[in-house]
């Protein structure tokens, strides 16, 4: 498993150990393909077909590019987009439409270092929620924002302070669920045991109100913990029946997909993949960890969509009701590089967050990219 590299000048010697090791958010197999010129790419591809004949992708465009170490991504009432920035610490907000970027500033106390600092972003009324990492832990913090074209992000209040922070497996997303409660993903920072002690914020997935109160209905009371036993979540999304679905790096053999339901116990670290053993929960699908190294997830006609890092592809999971209902597919392989994020955009429509500039990818020219896809 990684472990937490306190010394800067170690990272790349540690890097090119673990691209054989655990899947964190790990290299690529190899260097991809550089891409063309950005201005001799197309603005669209051919649609990407199935193996079964069934799904099919197209990239209808590029939204903006140059953006650097791009981490979180939510949608504003309009269309438009707003982007974290993990190490730059900064805010951009993006038009839906043109892909123009306007800066709307950087988020006061964060503290980039590995795989911590500016990351998932959710809107809500009025407000900007971030998780970041901060001096002393992981945080979930909201911002007033008026939403317009000239607005800037108010002062960042507290929702959730005390989340653990590492070098590593910091989680990160957050997400509005249908019944209007705040989740968010954590992961274990590498301190394993974290995992399973159900009174750390860490390897957890966490619901809360929108002021940071455990939410009423949790399965352990006065507490914001959902379920457990996570390693590092970082993908969070419901299908239109109020299910919730999360992606998870695993450690050497198996990254996961899981249908969430509450209380129950994921078996970080006692058991990674399918192990069929009693009080624990099975994936609903499961990768080697060269195939995905998974980050954001989300829904869009009968699949969840899981963009990979170390796998740079993206995966369709064919799901209906609570069971997987076929084999998930690989789209976009080695294409883009790394992907960080996918957003759903309605109408069969998905925003991919490439992630190129994270230290751990190949950037080419224009990265790094949101992406327009069409699904069918």
């Amino acid at each position: 498993m990684r472990r937490p590299v306190v010394q800067k000048a170690l990272w790349g010697v540690a890097a090119l150990v673990l691209v054989t090791g655990c899947s964190s958010e790990g290299t690529g197999q190899g260097p991809r393909t550089a891409p063309p010129p950005v201005s001799a790419r197309p603005s669209a591809s051919s649609p990407s077909p199935s193996p079964s004949g069934v799904a099919r992708v197209s990239v209808a465009g590029t939204l903006a590019e140059g953006l650097k170490s791009p981490w979180g991504l939510a949608e504003l009432p309009g269309g438009d987009l707003l982007v974290s920035s993990r190490d730059e610490r900064t805010i951009t907000r993006v038009d839906g439409r043109t892909g123009a970027k306007s800066p709307l500033g950087e988020v006061p106390g964060v503290v980039p270092g590995g795989e911590g600092g500016l990351l998932g972003l959710a809107v809500r009324d009025g407000w900007v929620y971030a998780y970041l990492t901060a001096a002393s832990d992981n945080r979930i913090v909201r911002m007033r924002y008026g939403g317009g074209a000239g607005d800037r992000l108010g002062p960042p209040e507290p929702v959730l302070t005390g989340i653990p922070k590492g070098f590593v497996h910091d989680g990160g997303r957050i997400a509005f669920g249908p019944d209007g409660m705040l989740y968010a993903g954590t992961g274990e920072t590498g301190r394993t045991g974290l995992a399973q002690d159900r009174s750390s914020l860490g390897g957890k997935i966490l619901r809360m109100t929108p002021e940071g109160r455990p939410a009423p209905g949790n399965p352990f009371p006065g507490s914001v913990v959902y379920s457990y036993g996570h390693r590092n979540v970082q993908g969070l999304a419901w299908d239109p029946e109020g299910r919730l679905w999360a992606a998870e790096f695993g450690q050497d053999t198996w990254d996961e997909l899981n249908l969430v339901e509450p209380g129950r116990n994921y078996g970080w670290p006692v058991v990674e993949g399918k192990a069929g053993r009693a009080g624990f929960v099975d994936p609903a699908a499961q990768w080697p960890t060269s195939e995905a190294s998974p980050s954001g997830i989300a829904y869009a006609r009968g699949a969840v969509w899981m963009a990979g890092l170390r796998g740079e592809r993206l995966w369709r999971i064919p799901v209906s009701g609570a069971e997987r209902s076929g084999e998930p597919e690989a789209f976009l392989k080695g294409e883009y590089g790394r992907l960080r994020t996918v957003l759903a955009a309605g109408g069969g429509r998905l925003w991919l967050v490439t992630s190129e500039t994270d230290t751990r990818g190949t950037p080419g020219p224009g990265d790094d990219r949101i992406l327009r896809l069409e699904v069918r």
